[in-house]
């Protein structure tokens, strides 16, 4: 499909994100059909540019660089030096959304903070990703993936009291965070077809994860009582013979009777019929599990289980998953032909519309490769507002 015909074609956005949480964010309005033009630093770029702490040309575009950043142009600005202050202010004049995320407080210590912006363009979406929000105790305070789950609650659950807390090994934060920023990028747009006007949009990881937490903090707020998902007494992950399986049992009128069934071992539902009873044995209930599980393959207990409409799955690796014929049918992975790294497989995006399916309409960008390009044609850009 033609990007003219993307629900966010003719919409520019002016980025200044890096790493993980605004990258994956403006990637997504690029999927969306956005002109997503990435400010990046001269020399240095987007500090994923660095992951390995090398800068040779394949270093810089690496592949965690290259999975966030599909669907843009690259220009290199200082934005501190008077040129690169007003190139900025330039593009702003012609754009429609700007994103940043960096420390709160820090656009508008460049001078390219909302209050400023929309002097130069009233239209102008400011969508800002920061760790803690704008303002409080830790509004300036640096912000990070793993400082915001534990600064939330999330990193203290675990499964058991015995087994001791961890991090959480993909980038649950950034993503939610990010998608959070489209969001409010995408109601602010909707928002100025009515007003004309533009607004400041702020999300940040620590929020993001209070909202993820929403069940648990409701619980908490009414009862005083902690709501843990992956402590459930019937829950858990067992071995098996060739791998490991999960079960879920939970949304069944007596779970631990059909658990019994699939597992081949006595009904424990009338020693333990309540979730508070079950709680309590949870040990015994969850070894009696283990114990059985451990005598067979993940196979055979999957189809057992299945066979009780019970909510179980293989414990996969994300090799396995990504060889899946379920991802393929869902187009999920989007193969490219970069110019540095060669042929690769990229992650596509988990929004599909009938009427306007997504695609890499732009490789990931190389440092400052559309500098020119973006510059030559906001000069013209701005030759036609001035004769109009």
């Amino acid at each position: 499909m033609s990007i003219d015909n993307m629900p966010l074609s003719g919409t520019r956005v002016i980025d200044f994100t890096q790493v993980m949480l605004g990258p994956c964010a403006t990637q997504m309005l690029g999927d969306f059909g956005a002109d997503v033009i990435k400010v990046e630093r001269p020399g240095t770029g987007d500090l994923s540019r660095n992951f390995f702490g090398e800068t040779s040309e394949e270093a810089m575009n690496n592949a965690v660089f290259v999975s966030l950043n599909r669907n843009k142009r690259s220009i290199e600005i200082n934005p501190k030096s008077d040129v690169g202050r007003q190139q900025i202010l330039d593009l702003v004049r012609t754009s429609d959304v700007v994103v940043d995320n960096f420390r709160a407080g820090v656009m508008d210590r460049l001078g390219f903070g909302y209050d400023a912006l929309s002097q130069v363009n009233p239209r102008i979406i400011c969508a800002s990703g920061t760790g803690y929000g704008p303002n409080g105790p830790n509004a300036h305070k640096g912000g990070q993936d793993v400082l915001a789950q534990a600064m939330s609650g999330v990193m203290e659950k675990t499964q058991d009291p015995s087994i001791p807390m961890s991090i959480y090994p993909t980038t649950l934060c950034d993503y939610s965070a990010g998608m959070h920023l489209v969001q409010g990028i995408l109601a602010a747009l909707l928002m100025r077809e009515k007003t004309g006007r533009g607004q400041k949009v702020d999300v940040s990881l620590y929020d993001s994860m209070i909202a993820m937490q929403m069940q648990e903090a409701a619980q908490w707020s009414k009862h005083r009582e902690v709501l843990n998902w992956a402590a459930m007494p019937l829950t858990g992950i067992f071995d098996t013979t060739d791998g490991a399986i999960v079960i879920v049992g939970a949304f069944k009128t007596n779970p631990l009777r059909d658990i019994c069934t699939s597992l081949e071992i006595g009904d424990l539902s009338p020693d333990y019929p309540t979730l508070e009873v079950q709680r309590t044995n949870k040990p015994f209930l969850q070894q009696t599990f283990r114990d059985q599980i451990a005598t067979n393959s993940s196979a055979y207990w999957l189809e057992r289980l299945e066979a009780q409409d019970l909510l179980c799955a293989p414990v996969r690796t994300l090799g396995d998953a990504l060889v899946d014929t379920q991802t393929e049918i869902n187009n999920m992975l989007w193969p490219i032909d970069h110019p540095v790294l060669g042929l690769m497989t990229v992650v596509g995006s988990p929004v599909h519309l009938s009427d306007a399916p997504m695609q890499v309409h732009r490789l990931p960008p190389r440092l400052g490769e559309h500098t020119d390009e973006v510059l030559q044609d906001l000069a013209a850009r701005l030759r036609i507002e001035a004769t109009e």
